[in-house]
């Protein structure tokens, strides 16, 4: 199984290209999940949705003779635009600033943290409805955001894009802390702005993949099969899915009083979440049917053990959980987390399981690797990936002895 289990990581991470919802790499990626999963007697089938994909060429800002290399923000529009340069660092200031027609400048407060696109439905505070809903009623030209990090929202990236939203239509850019302090020694002169960027749009896939009877209670086994541009995401999320590839093998004889699902979920790193909408809609009348959501999200770092964090299990499932760990060396307990799709199911009223790595749990809030290069097949220790499946199939069995 270590051996497979290396072969589905270098074929999602290495050998396809990125794997952004919308792109080629990711219907290669879900192509491969359903054949793969298919091969072990499994009933498929697959949801195509449209998803925005998304290029671009970077962006620049003139201001005198100086010129500051900006990041494009992910999906946005371009822009070609020359303007007075105007700043805001907090919410009133933004409220009451005049900025039609303006580059404005955001930092401070404002930038604290990822903002949640605007029309993300599972969690979306109102401070940021709030900033989205002002930054949309002053019609500035383009936005200029000074981000540090926020690995909690965005990931382990340096900057991190304030703004990350298809549906948000005000061209933006992001920089540094470091040349954010110097382009607001600039702000009331004229700047240009240059950020080149295309919206492309192609289909997406989510794939469910069924065993045991069609009615009645079922356990769910989920992973999101997305990534970020940019990034091989080997922790996020390749080894989720390679824990799916692994399930399905290990229960291609299955056929007991349990439905098991083994969903591959695409949109969780894009900004709609597209694939979890829809599968929550293909089963909003049968929430009371699902016993359990074991989500994998973040599983398989090399340094530390493996973490199953539980939520609103009822006795007979926590008594499973703490039998099963008992029987591995590598697998402890986890702490909550809820930056998953887990959380979508705890929404519900639905018990569930986070499994992912200890030392990213633990570092949820402060790491440097998700959604970036560093995110490489080469920082997954496979044998964790295997102790995980493996796990799984043991918790699955003893339900079904008691």
């Amino acid at each position: 199984m270590k051996n497979a289990c290396q072969n589905h990581l270098n074929k999602i991470c290495i050998n396809l290209p990125e794997r952004p919802t919308g792109s080629q790499g990711n219907r290669l990626a879900t192509k491969y999940f359903f054949d793969q999963v298919s091969q072990f007697g499994w009933e498929v089938e697959s949801t195509k949705f449209t998803a925005m994909d998304w290029e671009e060429n970077g962006a620049e800002l003139d201001v005198g003779i100086n010129k500051y290399m900006l990041y494009p923000s992910p999906y946005s529009l371009g822009c070609d635009v020359e303007a007075e340069l105007v700043a805001a660092g907090t919410l009133p200031e933004l409220i009451e600033i005049e900025c039609t027609e303006r580059v404005l400048v955001l930092h401070g407060e404002l930038v604290k943290e990822q903002l949640m696109p605007k029309n993300f439905v599972f969690y979306n505070p109102d401070e940021h409805q709030q900033i989205i809903a002002a930054l949309e009623s002053k019609h500035p030209k383009a936005i200029i955001c000074i981000t540090s990090r926020n690995a909690a929202l965005a990931g382990g990236v340096y900057p991190f894009p304030l703004i990350e939203d298809g549906d948000f239509d005000i061209p933006s850019v992001y920089t540094t802390e470091e040349n954010g302090s110097k382009l607001l020694a600039y702000v009331g002169e004229q700047v240009h702005l240059i950020s080149s960027t295309k919206r492309i749009f192609g289909d997406s896939y989510n794939v469910v993949a069924s065993k045991g009877h069609r009615r009645g209670k079922k356990i769910i086994i989920t992973a999101h099969i997305d990534a970020k541009k940019g990034t091989p995401g080997a922790i996020d999320n390749a080894t989720g899915v390679v824990v799916l590839l692994l399930l399905a093998e290990l229960l291609r004889d299955y056929s007991d009083r349990l439905k098991i699902e083994l969903v591959a979920f695409n949109g969780e790193d894009y900004y709609a979440a597209p694939g979890q909408m829809i599968y929550l809609d293909q089963i909003q009348n049968s929430f009371d049917d699902i016993i359990l959501n074991i989500n994998i999200d973040g599983a398989g770092y090399l340094d530390g053990p493996s973490a199953f964090s539980t939520f609103e299990l009822p006795d007979h499932l926590g008594e499973t959980v703490d039998q099963v760990l008992d029987n591995y060396d590598g697998i402890v307990a986890g702490i909550p987390w809820y930056q998953g799709d887990h959380s979508i199911f705890l929404q519900q009223g639905i018990p569930a399981i986070a499994v992912s790595s200890n030392w990213f749990v633990d570092h949820i809030d402060n790491q440097d690797i998700t959604h970036t290069p560093k995110d490489h097949p080469r920082i997954v220790e496979c044998q964790k990936i295997v102790d995980i499946a493996l796990a799984i199939h043991d918790l699955i069995k003893i339900e079904l002895e008691k």
